[in-house]
């Protein structure tokens, strides 16, 4: 195994959907820092997989998660901010995204 590969480990969060940690297997969960520890919760051993620069990974480039395990001893992946559909509509249709405030409703 080169320096630019790594055996990788992968949690998710009990707390937040589509929120994942990788981190190298060599490495104890100890070392993730506390206040991450807490904001992703019980953490759920997801697999361990080879993690070389060309591996494909849904939503973020390897030599990304790479550089931040090297860096940081971690890589946090978030889920993307889920789009508002009646904003993203009202604005397709050419109105004003916000709704106004005394709507009645």
């Amino acid at each position: 195994m080169n320096e630019a590969s790594v055996i990788c480990s992968v949690y998710k969060s009990a707390k937040k959907e589509g929120m994942y940690l990788y981190i190298d297997k060599k490495s104890q969960l100890d070392d993730v820092p506390e206040a991450l520890a807490q904001l992703f919760g019980r953490m759920i051993h997801v697999l361990d997989f080879l993690l070389t620069p060309n591996k494909k990974l849904a939503g973020v480039e390897a030599t990304r998660v790479l550089q931040d395990i090297g860096e940081k001893g971690y890589f946090l992946q978030i889920p993307p901010r889920e789009e508002n559909l009646l904003i993203a509509h009202r604005a397709a249709m050419g109105l004003d995204p916000e709704l106004e405030k005394n709507n009645g409703c």
